[in-house]
């Protein structure tokens, strides 16, 4: 059967509806404060927007996840398209608040059905290579980042509108659309294997994978949460904010692409240690600092984060093969849950920090909506000043937590190998 399967134009086609997804993330990035300032929408309101496409994309992914060996990868790409083509079109022709809000959760639900078949077909086609091959399947998340904020900010040099950047969406979208109606697809990697259903789910209580799932909140918060709202938090400590986000996701591109000799030389554990280091150190730049050097802070925190996403995915999918495309999809379906609690959580803090930074009884509305140039305005712009490396210098946090855990993790994989060459 593997035989009349065309595995590169499986792998391409999977790259661009990946690229969609990353699409949705840059350009959202980009735009997220004019959507606030033509709807007159506060952080809150904002944060809760951003955060519908990580309430769609667990739902999508876990769903997803449990059909996938039922209904095949093909129908599951089907249904992504129709969700990506109907968000995308509603974002078009949003009104407000709540147009905004659904039309995320279409695209979130999108992005998780995408990763729910793409996931388990990465394996599937690569077997032999799984943690490298997903590194690059998962380099056009950052890939589809980059080219988004650049056509966010290109798009706004030459005046056009917001909605003819989200418009960009479509030309992928049909495309990979068209691609997979017209191949091909092999069964899930568990089925190949003989392992059951029964197996597959009993493998989910391991030790090892319940910790993953831990680990796996702290990895997507440490990277989405602050790629998603970078332009938020840095807008008015710097002129270029947008940008920081393109230097970040492009160290991104270029990490993912050169997976294949880190991951062999260090291994996914040492390779997911070091990548806490680096994320934790880009952090404390970006809260830390100003001018050029925030800069710097993002190539830091670029190169920590760049092999989060596939490195787990990887880890689970080559050292607990048992939990299927139902282990690799909880995985993701834990991380994007976990930062939409945390964006809408950190969107209502931002909010509580910039009214307290105003003068006493202030309206936080009333100064959002304040014309540029006035006192209320330039008193909220000094206000976010601060407010902003605030909230990064919380989510430190959690990169440090993840340094401890992952050396945890190390240190256990190098011992359980000991005992497996001692036995042999």
């Amino acid at each position: 059967m593997l035989v009349s399967i065309q595995r590169n134009k499986l792998f391409i086609a999977s790259c661009l509806a990946l690229l969609v997804t990353s699409l949705s993330f840059g350009i959202r990035a980009g735009i997220l404060n004019t959507l606030g300032v033509q709807f007159n929408l506060n952080a809150e309101q904002l944060g809760t927007i951003a955060a519908t496409a990580f309430w769609g994309f667990p739902l999508a992914v876990i769903i997803g996840g449990m059909v996938v060996d039922i209904i095949g990868m093909k129908r599951l790409l089907v249904f992504a398209f129709i969700f990506h083509l109907a968000g995308i079109v509603l974002t078009i022709f949003a009104t407000g608040f709540w147009s905004l809000f659904l039309s995320t959760l279409l695209i979130g639900i999108a992005n998780g059905t995408v990763e729910a078949a793409c996931n388990p077909l990465v394996t599937s086609l690569y077997s032999d290579n799984k943690t490298t091959k997903l590194n690059h399947f998962h380099l056009w998340f950052p890939g589809g980042i980059v080219i988004g904020t650049l056509i966010v900010f290109l798009f706004n040099k030459i005046g056009l509108n917001w909605q003819v950047q989200v418009a960009v969406m479509l030309i992928p979208t049909a495309i990979y659309g068209y691609l997979f109606s017209k191949l091909d697809f092999p069964v899930t990697e568990r089925v190949a294997a003989g392992v059951s259903t029964s197996e597959m789910y009993k493998s989910l209580l391991s030790p090892l994978f319940v910790f993953m799932i831990i680990c796996m909140f702290g990895t997507a918060i440490t990277e989405l949460f602050t790629g998603q709202w970078i332009d938020v938090l840095l807008r008015n400590v710097t002129d270029n904010a947008i940008l920081i986000l393109t230097i970040e996701t492009g160290v991104m591109v270029l990490g993912r692409g050169l997976a294949e000799p880190v991951v062999h030389k260090l291994s996914p554990q040492g390779v997911l240690l070091l990548s806490a280091i680096f994320s934790a150190l880009g952090l404390y730049l970006l809260g830390h600092t100003t001018g050029s050097m925030l800069f710097v802070g993002a190539a830091v925190f670029g190169l920590g984060v760049c092999y989060f996403w596939p490195t787990m995915l990887g880890f689970v999918a080559e050292n607990l093969p048992r939990t299927g495309a139902v282990g690799i999809n909880l995985m993701g379906g834990a991380g994007m849950f976990a930062v939409s609690v945390y964006m809408m959580f950190m969107g209502g803090y931002y909010d509580k920090l910039l009214g307290q930074k105003l003068p006493a009884g202030a309206s936080l509305k009333e100064y959002n909506a304040a014309a540029p140039g006035t006192e209320m305005a330039n008193a909220l712009a000094q206000a976010k000043v601060t407010a902003g490396p605030e909230i990064i210098n919380v989510t430190l946090l959690i990169p440090v937590v993840l340094t401890v855990a992952f050396a945890g993790l190390y240190i256990y994989m190098r011992n359980r190998k000991k005992e497996i060459l001692l036995a042999a």
